[in-house]
């Protein structure tokens, strides 16, 4: 039974790598890769559902994007695009990608949870954006290491900012974020401005800790191979803004900080 199940394994794994693509240990479908990497979600700074479908086009406008498409939308999902929260998209279109199905989102399912195309445009949700040429301010990061920044660093970071970075690297991989420097706005409980760093695909699971101030945060190791992280700024002080530097490593050694210094 063993045998039978690791054939098995085996056969499911070359079926996805033929009809995907099989690139420096991820999963993707090449032709789409670089424009996957041009979607990305965005919500109001009122909170999350609080966008029509014209204010949902204007917000992607407002940052030189258009509204996603299914396509791309789906594109972004098979290289570790994970958002549990349903928004806009292209025609007045409603859903959310899921790549690991969970309790808390997409019904059991893994795809593009799909609401349809909504006739009342009044209704209020979040967008999802394309812009491929935009990659200063959030992303799909699938790379081996790279250094991840708050937008226009090292000037002051601009109000009203909202930015989402999903890192995904190679199965059985970990990730490490060094900070590097780190100067946001100050209050007492981070409502402000603030970075939240999540050991998960989304910002609903996973949640390791809000970081304001200019204090320069320890060292944060994933427990698996995916990390979120999100960026949101007021509408009042500003600051210098963050840089931190991501590395990937395999979970199977022994993680040692001596070797990340």
């Amino acid at each position: 039974m063993r045998v039978l199940a690791v054939l098995w394994t085996f056969s499911f794994l070359l079926k996805e790598a033929q009809a995907w693509g099989f690139k420096n240990g991820i999963f993707h479908n090449s032709i789409w890769l670089e424009q996957a990497a041009g979607v990305y979600h965005r919500e109001s700074r009122k909170g999350r559902y609080q966008l029509t479908f014209k204010e949902a086009k204007a917000v992607c406008k407002y940052e030189g994007g258009k509204l996603a498409t299914y396509e791309q939308l789906e594109a972004a999902r098979q290289i570790g695009f994970h958002v549990c929260a349903a928004g806009w998209f292209d025609k007045g279109r409603v859903g959310y990608p899921i790549v690991k199905a969970g309790a808390n989102c997409g019904f059991g399912k893994i795809g593009i949870v799909d609401y349809g195309y909504r006739l009342n445009k009044s209704e209020r949700w979040d967008v999802y954006c394309y812009n491929p040429h935009s990659k200063e301010c959030g992303g799909v990061l699938t790379d081996q290491q790279r250094i991840i920044q708050s937008p226009g660093f090292p000037e002051e970071y601009q109000d009203e900012q909202i930015c989402y970075w999903h890192i995904r690297v190679r199965l059985g991989q970990r990730i490490q974020l060094h900070f590097l420097e780190f100067d946001v706005e100050d209050d007492t409980a981070c409502l402000g401005d603030y970075l939240d760093v999540y050991d998960s695909y989304d910002d609903v699971s996973g949640f390791v800790g809000r970081f304001c101030g200019d204090y320069l945060p320890d060292d944060i190791v994933s427990t698996g191979n995916v990390m979120t992280l999100k960026f949101l700024s007021d509408a009042s002080v500003t600051a210098g803004g963050f840089k931190l530097h991501y590395t990937a490593f395999n979970a199977s050694l022994e993680y040692d900080k001596k070797l990340f210094l």
